[in-house]
């Protein structure tokens, strides 16, 4: 079973000015430290797991807002500027050619889809008529791509048969009342590389056609060894939201009893330990998440769902009208118990950025002894700066291979547009600044100018 324990945020479309910029996770195996990372994270094969960063707003060839993706691969000592791969529609092997404004890495998904053992990246943009790209993995890590018809996907293991399958959406990009539509399906694994799939399925195009989809994730709820599929996108009318659909023998099924859908960003994880992944949605309007919890029969009943807020006993801060709480989320077993964490952003917190972290417990997620981090804290690199955004954008995941995921924190506000990611390692008793790291386009060799680095991240 191929699981994701993830943020998943909703992408703003492209078009950021500073003022606008305040869009499993991949699976943090509960294994014993220094275990392999899942194939589903690992481009190229070493045991660690590796980070993509998208940077849609770059120039590339000469075309502004062409976009690429930076991938940086873990080791034992973490992410470094060093071992890096850069990729683009102007990258030899890759299909296409950049265009102007076609926002190559707005959105971001791996996962193993040809079955050889490494893990494949998925780069989105924000043209459908330009379609994504199948970048492939293998022990010298990235190389080599197909075109996708689709602007968004995610991967997980939707019928259960232990190879990963890739949801395709195609999306428009309405920004009025009315959402432009989306266009959905699933395509069977193993993925040749020729481009076809092992067989086609559309998914709700009853509904679909009315939101237009930009990022989600993948997990396992109900525990039946098939991933289930949460979207989030806009919706129409200035609202955001997001679907979930629940895996059974006749596939993908749109969860039809209320649930607290929210405006933010949607993630799964186990939360409790109890073997079934849980569902948190963001809601950044409110400035809060909420958590419910999975079982065999699916979510469970409205009475055990949770609400968490930085007024939350335990949560670090104050909840206030506009820090944006629960525009981006993140799960992942930070302290290596076998349960997973919550990682939440707040990217307008104090007009700069913070990054909360809760922590699972065998009673579910709680504030106690959670943690808080933005450019001010002490062993963090840099200086919080207006319009900044920190905490835009994060993911959990283990890149140094210890058993405990790391924190990535993207500001694509950073230095006027330019963007930036922040690494803080994951131990036992949380995060920890001691080997904090920071990473742009600059540092990487990448164009960097107004690029929104980190914008996307998986």
């Amino acid at each position: 079973m191929f699981r994701s324990r993830s943020h998943a945020r909703w992408a703003l479309p492209l078009t950021l000015g500073l003022t606008a910029l305040g869009l499993a996770v991949p699976a943090v195996s509960a294994a014993p430290a220094r275990s392999a990372a899942p194939v589903r994270d690992d481009f190229n094969g070493d045991g660690y797991a590796d980070l993509a960063i998208g940077a849609p707003n770059a120039t590339v060839g000469g075309q502004a807002r062409a976009g690429y993706v930076a991938v940086l691969y873990g080791g034992p000592h973490g992410l470094s500027a060093g071992h890096r791969t850069i990729l683009s529609r102007a990258t030899a092997g890759i299909p296409g050619n950049p265009v102007k404004g076609q926002g190559f890495g707005q959105q971001i998904s791996k996962g193993d889809l040809d079955g050889d053992g490494y893990a494949d990246l998925v780069v989105g943009s924000g043209s459908p008529r330009d379609g994504g790209v199948v970048v492939w993995g293998g022990p010298r890590g990235l190389s080599g791509g197909r075109s996708i018809p689709a602007t968004d996907t995610q991967t997980g293991d939707f019928d259960g048969d232990g190879r990963l399958d890739l949801a395709l959406f195609r999306a428009g990009f309405g920004g009025g009342d009315d959402p432009a539509g989306t266009t959905g399906s699933i395509w069977k694994g193993p993925l040749k590389r020729s481009g076809t799939p092992a067989a086609r399925t559309p998914l709700d195009p009853d509904h679909l056609r009315y939101v237009d989809i930009r990022d989600g994730d993948t997990g396992d709820i109900n525990g039946d060894g098939r991933s289930d599929l949460v979207l989030t996108g806009y919706c129409g009318d200035g609202n955001n939201c997001s679907r979930l659909y629940l895996s059974g023998p006749a596939g993908l099924a749109p969860v039809t009893t209320p649930y607290r859908s929210g405006d933010g960003a949607a993630a799964l994880g186990d939360l409790d330990g109890d073997g079934y992944d849980d569902l948190v949605t963001g809601f950044q309007d409110d400035n809060a998440i909420w958590v419910m919890y999975g079982s065999a029969a699916g979510l469970r009943g409205e009475s055990t769902w949770k609400r968490f807020t930085q007024d939350t006993p335990g949560v670090p801060g104050s909840r206030e009208s506009n820090d944006k709480f629960g525009q981006a989320v993140a799960v992942g077993d930070i302290t290596g118990d076998g349960i997973d964490d919550v990682a939440v952003g707040a990217p307008d917190e104090n007009g700069e950025g913070v990054v909360d972290v809760l922590r699972g417990s065998r009673s579910g997620l709680t504030g106690a002894g959670a943690q808080a981090f933005g450019q001010n804290t002490r062993g963090v690199p840099g200086t919080a700066e207006p319009y900044d955004s920190f905490g835009y954008v994060v993911r959990l995941l283990d890149v140094d291979r210890n058993g405990h995921a790391d924190l990535a924190a993207a500001a694509p506000g950073e230095d006027g547009g330019d963007g930036a990611v922040w690494v803080l390692r994951g131990r036992p008793s949380g995060l920890v600044t001691d080997a904090a790291a920071v990473f742009g386009g600059k540092a990487l060799g990448a164009p960097y100018k107004k690029a929104s680095f980190g914008f996307a991240l998986k």
